[in-house]
């Protein structure tokens, strides 16, 4: 059975830093692309960032341009997403995604919560 789990959200100050992780089980992960949303209270799923199956093409909604990035490891069936100059307007859950055609799965979300 095909799963994701999520790890590392978190309540965080202004301006800290975070890495969230997810892995995944019970599909060949290599050969998904995965993707970072996140959800707002009151506000829809957005798109954060995705990255191609080899890791070499990422792309980013452009409020987290330059402050975030996602990896990946094959290896780990494992993706990243490192959160850097976090401001309150991150808060919300982040959820992790794996596409390929019309196959898609989704993890139960972490929250992150960016606060003095």
């Amino acid at each position: 059975q095909a799963q994701l789990v999520e790890f590392g959200g978190t309540l965080v100050q202004p301006g800290g830093s975070l890495r969230l992780s997810c892995a995944a089980s019970g599909f060949t992960f290599s050969n998904y692309a995965m993707r970072w949303y996140r959800q707002a209270p009151g506000k829809e799923r957005e798109l954060v960032a995705a990255i191609a199956i080899f890791g070499g093409d990422t792309n980013y909604a452009d409020s987290v341009k330059g402050r975030f990035t996602i990896s990946r490891d094959n290896a780990k069936n494992t993706v990243y997403l490192q959160m850097s100059s976090l401001k309150p307007e991150d808060t919300a859950v982040y959820y992790c995604n794996a596409q390929l055609g019309q196959s898609k799965y989704w993890g139960q979300g972490t929250q992150v919560t960016v606060s003095a």
